[in-house]
Order: structure tokens, then sequence, then C-alpha cells
């Protein structure tokens, strides 16, 4: 069973490689879809903010998919005069959040991203499998 650092430490490395391949990212995050804060790259930002507004945002944007009878929501790209916030699924209970450069190659930042959300996926169901292994057993009467 591997330790909550090791698998904080995959997440922070697979947001540094997503730094690295996109370098017009500012900053990026990883949170659950209720808006807790699990992991951060990001310099001179309140990360906890962003992840209550990027788990509003996607439970917004989850509510539009689904009343336009779209099939399952994968991601929300949020534009303006000053950059870009991205918000894609991570596997189930998790979101990843990019936030980047106005003049940064959104579809370099989309590729580099569902890359991401893979790895991030899998490290999520390997903590969720952990911590279902150190819970008790339950008592029997």
């Amino acid at each position: 069973m591997r330790t909550d650092a090791e698998l904080r430490g995959d997440l922070l490395a697979e947001l540094g490689r997503l730094r690295r391949a996109v370098p017009e990212i500012t900053g990026c995050l990883v949170a659950s879809t209720d808006g807790l804060l699990i992991a951060d790259d990001a310099r001179a930002l309140v990360v906890e903010g962003v992840a209550a507004l990027a788990a509003a945002c996607l439970g917004v944007s989850q509510r539009i998919a689904d009343s336009a009878g779209h099939d399952a929501f994968q991601e929300v790209l949020i534009s303006s005069t000053g950059g870009h916030a991205a918000m894609y699924l991570a596997g189930h209970g998790a979101v990843l959040v990019l936030l980047a450069d106005a003049d940064a190659n959104i579809g370099r930042l989309h590729h580099e991203a569902r890359k991401a959300t893979a790895g991030i996926s899998r490290v999520m169901a390997e903590a969720a499998l952990t911590f279902a292994q150190a819970l008790p057993e339950p008592a029997r009467w």
C-alpha cells in the first residue's frame, strides 16, 4: 500500500510534466469534484478558491451537457482577454484545472491535459483503494 505522500508526489509530478509541456500554463491543480484542493503547482494564486469555483463550474457544465442530451461531460474551457481556464474530469471524483496565458496554444493544452487526466485518474483510483484498505473492519455482532 502506497502512502499519501507518494500518491501526492505522483500528482505533483504529473502537474510538473504539464507545465513543462505547455510553458504558457501559469497554474495547475487537482481538486475533488466537491471543491477541495488535492494538489497544486501554482504560484501567487488562491488555489483553494480556484478549486471551489472549478467544482461549481464543473457541476454547472455537467448539467448543461445532460440537459442538451449529450453524452458524458469531459471538459470545459473559459477564455478571457487575460487568459484561459480549462477544467477536465480526471476519473471519478477529481478535476484537473489549468490556467494559461492568453497566447497559449489551446490545441496543445487540450492534448497534454487529456494525457494527464489518464495518469491523474490512475492515482486517484489508487488513492481510493488505499483509503478503502485502511478502513477498519466493520464490527460483527
